[in-house]
C-alpha cells in the first residue's frame, strides 16, 4: 500500500509551486514582479493571497531581494497578516507595514542626524490641542464641536491643505466647515492648533509622513539611503490613500516605477478623511507603462449575494469616471439563499424585528455561532443588545466591548 504524499511546508515550496496555489488571475498578477503594475480586486477575490504570492515568487526566483521590497497597507492588523503570510511563505525580511508605522521608523532613524535629538512626543489625541487653540481664539467649543474640528484639521493635513488655503479650498471642492463654524475661523484654527504645538513641542501622527515627506524631498543623501534600500513597493488598498500618503510614496519611489498598488474603487471608505480613489482611477494615465490586471473571483459570499452586490454597484452609479469601471464579480461559492430585504419603522422597531428572526432561526435549529448581525457603527450596537438581552437571545460582540460595559457609558449611567 503506497503512502500519501506529505505536503511540505509553505516556506520550503518551489517557486512553480507557490503557483500553483493560486488562481489564474492571481498567478498574473505573481508573476508580474516588474512595475508598474496595477491589480484591481474585488471584495473577497484573494488579494491579499495574491501579492503575498507575488513577494514570495520575487524573492524565490531572485528577482527580489526580501530587505529590499517595502509592502505598505492601511491598518497594523493588514499588515500584521500579511507579515505572518509572508513569513510562511518563506519570505522573511521583507517589511510590511502601514503608512505611519513606516515613516515614522524612518523619522525616528534620520531625526537624529538632521535636527539632533530625539524626535519630538507624538500627541495621541488632537482633542486636547484643538480644545486649547479655540480657548485662544476666543471661539466656544463643547465635546462635539471639538471632535468635529478635530476631524477638520485632520481632514486638511491629509489634503496637504494650509490653513492659508483652506477657505479657497473649500470653496472649490464645495465642502462645508463643521457646523456652527465659517471657514475663515476654521483657518484660523488651525493656524492656532499648529502654534499650541510647537510650544508644546509636540507632533501629530500627520506630521509624521509631512516631515518625513519634506526630509526627503529636500534631503538628497538621505533620500538616496531610502532608495538604495527600498527598491519595490506594494500599496495595499490604493483606492483609499491621501495627496500626503501619496507625497511620502512619490518621495520613496523617487521617479522610480518598481510599484504595484492593489484596490478597488469601488470600496473607498475614507473618503471623510482625505483619501481619494483618484489616485487607483489615474494610475495608468501616471504611468502609461502599467500592467492592469482584474481579480473579480469572488470566494466570499454566494452567488446570490454577489448578484446583488453588482446590481448595487451598476444602478447606484459607482461607475467611477476614468478608464476603470465598477468591477463585476463572479461569485465562486455554491448557490444560497435568495436575498431579503425588510424595512422597519424606526430604529428601535428594526432591532425589536432582527432579535425576533434570530429567535426563530435559534428555535428551528440554527446554531447561534452561525447567525450575524452587522450594523455600520459602534453606536448601532447599542439597540440590537438591547432587544436580543430582552429576547433571552446571548450574543457576542466581536470587535469591541458590549455597549453597556464601555467606560463612557457606565460613567453616563452613573
Amino acid at each position: 500500500m503506497s503512502t500519501p504524499p506529505v505536503s511540505r511546508p509553505l516556506a520550503h515550496r518551489s517557486a512553480d509551486e507557490i503557483l500553483d496555489a493560486l488562481d489564474p488571475d492571481q498567478r498574473d498578477v505573481a508573476v508580474a514582479l516588474r512595475g508598474p503594475v496595477c491589480v484591481l480586486a474585488g471584495a473577497g477575490t484573494g488579494k491579499t493571497r495574491a501579492i503575498t504570492h507575488r513577494i514570495a515568487y520575487g524573492v524565490r526566483t531572485g528577482v527580489y531581494v526580501p530587505t529590499s521590497v517595502l509592502a505598505v497597507t492601511f491598518t497594523a492588523r493588514a499588515a500584521g497578516e500579511m507579515r505572518t503570510r509572508l513569513r510562511e511563505l518563506g519570505a522573511t525580511g521583507v517589511q510590511a507595514r502601514t503608512f505611519h508605522a513606516a515613516a515614522l521608523r524612518q523619522l525616528g532613524y534620520f531625526w537624529p542626524k538632521v535636527v539632533g535629538g530625539a524626535p519630538p512626543r507624538i500627541l495621541e489625541h488632537k482633542a486636547p490641542v484643538v480644545a486649547e487653540s479655540a480657548r485662544r481664539l476666543g471661539v466656544g467649543v463643547d465635546r462635539v464641536a471639538v471632535r468635529d474640528l478635530s476631524s477638520e484639521v485632520e481632514w486638511a493635513k491629509v489634503s496637504l491643505v494650509t490653513a492659508e488655503d483652506y477657505e479657497r479650498a473649500c470653496v472649490a471642492k464645495g465642502r462645508p466647515a463643521p457646523a456652527g463654524f465659517d471657514h475663515r475661523t476654521v483657518a484660523r484654527l488651525i493656524t492656532a492648533y499648529e502654534e499650541v504645538k510647537t510650544e508644546r513641542s509636540v507632533i501629530d501622527f500627520e506630521d509624521v509622513l509631512l516631515m518625513l515627506g519634506d526630509m526627503l524631498a529636500s534631503n538628497h543623501t538621505i533620500a538616496e539611503t531610502v532608495r538604495s534600500q527600498y527598491r519595490h513597493f506594494v500599496v495595499d488598498e490604493y483606492q483609499d490613500v491621501s495627496p500626503l500618503q501619496q507625497f511620502v510614496l512619490d518621495q520613496w519611489l523617487g521617479g522610480r516605477e518598481e510599484l504595484c498598488v492593489v484596490g478597488d474603487p469601488s470600496q473607498t471608505i475614507y473618503s471623510f478623511t482625505g483619501a481619494t480613489p483618484h489616485h487607483l482611477l489615474s494610475f495608468k494615465k501616471t504611468h502609461p507603462d502599467a500592467q492592469v490586471i482584474r481579480l473579480v473571483r469572488d470566494y466570499r459570499s454566494t452567488p446570490q449575494v454577489v448578484g446583488l452586490a453588482n446590481k448595487l454597484l451598476a444602478t447606484k452609479g459607482v461607475r467611477r469616471s476614468g478608464s476603470h469601471p465598477a468591477l463585476e464579480l463572479v461569485a465562486q461559492r455554491p448557490s444560497g439563499p435568495p436575498v431579503a430585504y425588510t424595512t422597519y419603522d424606526d430604529d428601535e422597531a428594526e432591532a425589536k424585528g432582527i432579535a425576533t428572526k434570530v429567535g426563530r432561526l435559534v428555535a428551528a435549529g440554527t446554531a447561534p455561532s452561525e447567525i450575524a448581525v452587522l450594523y455600520r457603527t459602534n453606536a448601532q450596537s447599542e439597540g440590537f443588545e438591547a432587544a436580543l438581552a430582552d429576547a433571552g437571545i446571548a450574543y457576542l460582540v466581536r470587535g469591541g466591548e458590549r455597549f453597556f460595559v464601555r467606560r463612557e457609558v457606565r460613567d453616563a449611567i452613573v
